[in-house]
This record gives structure tokens, sequence and C-alpha cells, in this order.
């Protein structure tokens, strides 16, 4: 089997190409030098050249507050770029995985979402993922989509790396307590697309380590497992301004893997433990 990977330089992409390699899966890693997304000559020429059996599409523009600013152009990657890919793997009968994003919920609540749940996108960043989920659903029939939370990895930045870097400098930090979900390791989550993607069981998942945190439980837990002393505050996402509307909720329901036949990913907990002992061995920390 052969495989194309997007957004191969950033978190998730990188992973999931050195997880498909891992098992003997071919696995053509490409991000905006090798193929542009929003160019749609570029995305035909690559994946007819490469005539892959999948394509898996990690690329996203996903700035979340540059994007209130930049709609357009956040539009221009995250909806049109995808509608690009689904075209050419329509043409080509190619399966097809994209990877979407909690931001696509309305983002109240305290409940779980499923992923037969109505969206209500909050934000241009949620509403331009929405976008591209739509037009995968309404090209293809030979789809995956996945929708992760909370993501971090060792290629690119993460929360995990920017509250190690402010304790560097800072005695203090505040971090809000009243945004709830699931932190997820991209090395995890590669696993899974790797199962998933040689499959045929088509349609809509959610997939995020499991266990609920707020951002400030997390940082706290960041700094345990690092050995690092700092204060950490709990403030409001009043206090804490930002441009683009984060969720509130974005709990997501997992269960969906387990009845498809799918491992889910292990607590939150057990991956960051993992993954501050790689930024351990990599001198990061």
């Amino acid at each position: 089997m052969k495989v194309l990977v997007t957004g191969v330089k950033g978190q998730l992409g990188y992973d999931v190409v050195n997880e498909l390699a891992g098992r003997g899966i071919e696995a053509v890693g490409v991000d905006i030098g090798e193929m542009d997304i929003t160019d749609a000559e570029s995305v035909g020429s690559v994946i007819r050249k490469e005539a892959p059996d999948a394509v898996i599409h990690c690329a996203a523009y996903t700035a979340v507050d540059a994007a209130e600013e930049n709609e357009a152009v956040c539009r221009r990657v995250n909806a049109d770029g995808t509608g690009n890919i689904a075209n050419v793997c329509k043409e080509l009968d190619i399966k097809m995985l994209y990877i979407s994003t909690d931001y696509v919920f309305g983002g109240q609540g305290e409940h779980f979402w499923k992923p037969e749940d109505a969206c209500d996108p909050q934000s241009v960043y949620g509403r331009t993922k929405y976008e591209g989920e739509l037009v995968v659903r309404n090209t293809l029939d030979k789809y995956f989509i996945v929708r992760i939370a909370w993501v971090f990895g060792i290629n690119g930045r993460n929360f995990v790396k920017t509250m190690l870097n402010l304790s560097k400098n800072n005695k203090t930090i505040r971090v809000v307590n009243d945004q709830f979900g699931s932190p997820t390791y991209t090395y995890d989550l590669a696993r899974l697309l790797a199962d998933m993607v040689v499959t045929d069981k088509y349609g809509i998942y959610h997939a995020t380590n499991e266990g609920i945190c707020s951002w400030y439980e997390f940082a706290c837990a960041i700094f345990k497992e690092a050995g690092v002393h700092v204060e950490v505050v709990p403030v409001s996402s009043e206090e804490y301004a930002a441009k683009a509307k984060r969720p509130a909720n974005s709990r997501m329901d997992n269960g969906k893997l387990t009845d498809c036949g799918f491992t889910k990913l292990p607590p939150w907990q057990d991956a960051l433990h993992r993954y501050v002992e790689v930024l351990k061995e990599q001198k990061f920390i």
C-alpha cells in the first residue's frame, strides 16, 4: 500500500509518515514546497504522479487567532485546499482521511460531543475546517473524517513546549481553567490513523487520548512531569483575552472507535509521561 500524507512538516503529519514507514507501508510526505494544496494543478500533478492508494490530509491553517483577521487565506487552505485534494481522490478512486477538529462544535455544555452531533463552529478556523468536512462528504464516498483536539507532538510547537518555555523566564504563569478537553499525543494518534487507513470502515470519528482536564490542570501536570517548579494561576477565558472564541467544552466521545474495531488511545496522563521522557532525551528539558 502507498499513502500520501500532507503537512509532513507539522506535528501530526511527521508522526504519521514515521508510523506508516515503520509498518512497511510506503509513505510519501509532502508539504507546501512539494504540493501547494491551494493550487489545484499542483495537487492534481503530485497525486497523479504518486498514484497513492490513500491520502491522509493533515495540512491545515491552524493559527486560530490569526485566522480571525485572515479569513480568506484560512478558507483557501482549510476548505478550498481540502476540496482540491478531494476532487483528485474522486477522479482516481482514492480513499481520503481528513483531519478535522473539536472547533466544529459550539463548544458549550459539559456533555461529550458525538460524531453525529450538529456542528456550530464559533470561529473562522472552526468554520473553515467544517467547510472542509462538508466538501469531503459531498465529494467522496470513500472517506474518513477524524476530529482531534489539543494535540502535542515532537515536531513543531504545542502547549506543552510553550508552557516549558514560559517557565524558563517566569515564576508565575496564568492558564485558563474553564475550557475542558483531552490532550492528545500525535504519536498515539498516528498509530490509530495507520490502523484506520488500511480499512474500508469509512465515516466520521472522534479521536483523542482518554480522560478530561482543563488547560490549567494540563499545565500543572506538565510541570509535575517535567520536575519544573512554577506557580500556575487559574484564570477565566474572559481574563485571558483572545481574538478567536475557544470552545469551553471540547469533550469528545471516542466510543465509535471501539464500535468499529479500533483501539482507543491511552489516557492523556500516560501520553504526557511518554512525551516528556522524549523531550528529556532531546535535551528540551
